[in-house]
């Protein structure tokens, strides 16, 4: 199926440039921009007259099973953190809780614009509640990397049941522990899977210390683990130095500044890690001490980078977008180059300022959000998701909310 979205500004992101122009669709890929535009007969024409056109945000570290629990931390530490959501909260997840959960928090990415998600997820008590996270994320329709943080036979179960239905807009990745968590014989055995069933890595890294983080990156370095398809999440307390590291052997960082700043870990260093030629991308990590839309964490990162650098709002959308996307390893996402995917957002610029990526970057929050493409699909159109059961996600998160936090 065609489609052309018609009378908007372009914003493309690598580089970022402003255009006028109509853009293709054919079959869930952009094919063609340019002024206008030859429209076929079964084509569907989008009106974009007075809207901003730019590919769809990409959320590069998210725990997306917490949605339930959002705004249950506000203003505690990480070590209370860890208390409250993974030692009184997740034992309490059944898979239902879990399903529900992801799928609310990807459809709260989609109705903000993200149209990708790195779904770190460290929920997987059994088989089933793998099952119910991969449901989840798959039933809201939006693009994903699902992150499996657990070592045992059960990440290649996951991995093969991904394969046998096709996969569709979910991948998965191995989300280990790491080396700054568990003992260095369990972090080689972790990599070790990930490398025999050949799955790209993102790792908490780099957050908890000087120490730690030297010590992580000499373990990766020892047994010849640095390298491309390599996440970094967080990293604050990495030196210029051991950014150039992570640069040199390919590797990608994750910065989520919001959370990182409240938990304590540090000042979000998306600034040096760009500066470094690290792809840096931006993520929510958490709402459970966060907010979960792109247009806070931009204005985050770029409030904190320009402290100390001349961090521009086109270094913030590029985070947001296309360095999101190589940060999660999600190749042709967060661009408008003819053979991407046609994941895009429309913004409404209801208020237009001088510079379109400023506005968007400065000026704008999920309120400018209209329509939503995600694979050429639209999922939001007229400011309103396309799902026909959210009453009943609202219901059922609910509920799911009451009984986890019941007595908490």
């Amino acid at each position: 199926m065609a489609a052309i979205i018609r009378g908007g500004t372009l914003i493309d992101t690598d580089p970022v440039r402003v255009l006028t122009a109509d853009l293709r669709i054919d079959n869930g890929r952009i094919t063609e921009i340019g002024s206008g535009l030859r429209v076929p007969a079964d084509a569907e024409v989008l009106d974009a007259t007075g809207m901003l056109v730019l590919p769809g945000f990409v959320d590069a570290h998210r725990h997306t099973w917490q949605s339930g629990i959002r705004m249950a931390g506000p203003d505690i530490s990480f070590p209370g953190y860890l208390d409250l959501v993974l030692g009184t909260f997740a034992p309490r997840y059944q898979p239902e809780d879990v399903r529900i959960g992801t799928l609310a928090g990807a459809l709260e990415c989609l109705d903000a614009g993200i149209t990708t998600v790195l779904d770190w997820s460290h929920i997987q008590h059994t088989p089933d509640h793998t099952s119910a996270a991969v449901d989840g994320i798959r039933a809201a329709g939006i693009r994903a990397v699902f992150g499996y943080c657990v070592t045992d036979p059960d990440l290649r179960a996951a991995r093969d049941a991904l394969a046998a239905t096709g996969g569709g807009l979910v991948t998965m990745a191995m989300a280990p522990y790491g080396p700054e968590i568990v003992d260095e014989a369990a972090a080689l055995a972790e990599w070790r899977i990930a490398r025999e069933l050949d799955l790209p890595v993102t790792v908490h890294a780099g957050g908890y210390g000087p120490d730690s983080a030297a010590r992580g990156l000499d373990f990766l370095r020892r047994n010849e683990l640095l390298g491309p398809r390599t996440n970094y999440a967080h990293g604050n307390s990495y030196t210029d130095d051991q950014l150039k590291l992570i640069a040199d052997t390919g590797g990608t960082l994750s910065v989520s500044p919001l959370v990182e700043a409240a938990l304590g870990f540090g000042a979000p260093i998306t600034a040096r890690a760009v500066a470094a030629g690290v792809p840096t991308g931006l993520g929510a990590d958490s709402v459970v001490s966060g907010p979960g839309d792109m247009f806070s964490l931009m204005r985050s990162a770029y409030g904190f980078a320009r402290l100390d650098s001349g961090f521009s709002t086109r270094d913030a959308l590029r985070a947001a977008t296309v360095d999101g996307a190589k940060a999660a390893g999600v190749e042709g996402a967060g661009t408008l180059a003819p053979g991407s995917h046609a994941d895009i957002v429309l913004l409404r610029n209801d208020l237009p300022g001088h510079d379109p990526v400023a506005s968007v970057v400065l000026g704008m929050d999920t309120r400018a959000v209209d329509t939503v493409l995600v694979g050429g699909r639209i999922v939001k159109q007229g400011g309103h998701l396309m799902s026909a059961n959210l009453a009943e996600v609202r219901a059922v998160l609910a509920a799911s909310t009451a009984r986890l936090t019941a007595a908490a």
